[in-house]
């Protein structure tokens, strides 16, 4: 395996074992939800690591109830609506809200 699939999957499992036992924040409903929502935001980032046409470091992502919130910046438009596509391809997402702004 490559060093950005590695570094992707380290960082998967670190999340997953430590949300475990976090409470449930932010109006959620279950600690289930919660961990859900944690696994998509996980899945997303690591997938835009391994795309060279996404800079994984510009764009944040945040996800409550299945529902992904892209926010930063890109260089294209192109970068932006790749983002969106990855991000809608993850399992269990339901929405995709792209706020990704391009930079010029």
């Amino acid at each position: 395996m490559n060093i950005r699939t590695t570094l992707a999957v380290a960082v998967m499992a670190v999340t997953l074992l430590t949300a475990t036992g976090c409470a449930v924040t932010r109006g959620q409903e279950t600690v289930g939800a919660y961990v859900d929502d944690t696994a998509i935001t996980t899945s997303i980032k690591a997938r835009f690591v391994d795309n060279t046409d996404v800079a994984a470091s510009s764009i944040r992502v945040e996800t409550l109830n299945g529902t992904v919130l892209l926010s930063g910046f890109a260089k294209s438009s192109m970068e932006r609506n790749t983002a969106e596509k990855i991000a809608r391809d993850v399992k269990g997402v339901k929405a995709v809200k792209n706020e990704i702004v391009i930079r010029p």
